[in-house]
């Protein structure tokens, strides 16, 4: 038998270590999506940083419609996504898929959507809408046609008999319409949901819904691919404690209107808040 030397034993050892650790390094990938709303934004990218700069992941987020969203989930396209509104606006979509998907349970409490305006419109309820609908243009501005909240408005117009047309649009049109009619000090009627940073900048408020259309208290949810806990176990473990409340995205999703990149955002609230990072790192 052929000796090995002190060098043979050593190069072999780094083709096996090296091997395993190009493995580890190809291994430890994630794709994420989320659909470009604020609160989508901010909590997408603050769980890539906690993965990519605490846990060594390389992470892969990609923005898509809400129905893509949840496909991509469902097929295992994607690994997890952290922006799932339910039991109403999103639970159309968990009904077609729930049996393919894993719910990490509430990331976020006291959410909520509906129809919503400046507080100094004269008006609290949307069954007073039609009779003031010329003051609002006749329209109510929303976001794009997939988001749950449009589904919703829909069945408000049929609900309440609503003379108004909806409007599809995204949700950076709806604001900038938002923002230029109160500048004017004009009625404007937008989709609108909690949290969202439009809250923090104007006085605004919902109006009341008594055919209860849009539901009550919404919570957003982490759902993960089937097959994540034992492929990535470290991740699901982080995904599955990640948690914050209003305030805490509020504060995110505020720099981010300020025009600060959201990669940046996420990275200076990890840093700014390590106690509740470690909460999310724990055991």
């Amino acid at each position: 038998m052929k000796r090995l030397t002190g060098y043979t034993v050593l190069f072999a050892l780094f083709l096996v270590f090296g091997a395993a650790s190009a493995g580890q390094a190809a291994d430890k990938k994630l794709e994420l999506a989320y659909v470009e709303w604020s609160c989508a934004t901010a909590s997408i990218h603050v769980v890539e940083a906690v993965l990519e700069d605490k846990l060594g992941y390389d992470v892969e987020v990609t923005s898509v419609s809400a129905a893509a969203m949840w496909q991509a989930v469902a097929t295992g396209d994607v690994d997890g996504i952290t922006t799932a509104w339910l039991p109403v606006t999103h639970g159309h979509y968990l009904d077609k898929v729930g049996d393919k998907v894993v719910d990490l349970g509430p990331n976020c409490e006291g959410a909520a959507i509906g129809l919503v305006v400046p507080a100094y419109v004269t008006i609290d309820s949307i069954e007073e809408l039609n009779a003031h609908a010329a003051k609002f243009d006749n329209e109510i501005i929303g976001i794009d046609p997939g988001a749950g909240i449009m589904s919703k408005t829909e069945k408000a117009v049929e609900e309440y008999g609503l003379d108004l047309k909806l409007m599809e649009g995204t949700g950076a049109m709806m604001t900038a319409i938002l923002a230029d009619r109160i500048k004017n000090n004009e009625w404007a009627v937008v989709t609108g949901w909690t949290p969202h940073w439009k809250f923090a900048r104007w006085d605004l408020k919902y109006l009341e819904d008594p055919k209860n259309v849009y539901g009550g208290e919404e919570k957003i949810h982490t759902f993960v691919r089937k097959g994540l806990k034992k492929d990535h176990p470290e991740a699901y473990r982080f995904l599955d404690n990640f948690h914050w409340n209003l305030q805490e995205i509020g504060q995110v999703m505020g720099w981010n209107a300020e025009g600060a990149d959201p990669a940046d955002s996420a990275k200076r609230w990890i840093k700014e808040n390590p106690d509740r990072v470690k909460e999310w790192l724990s055991n």
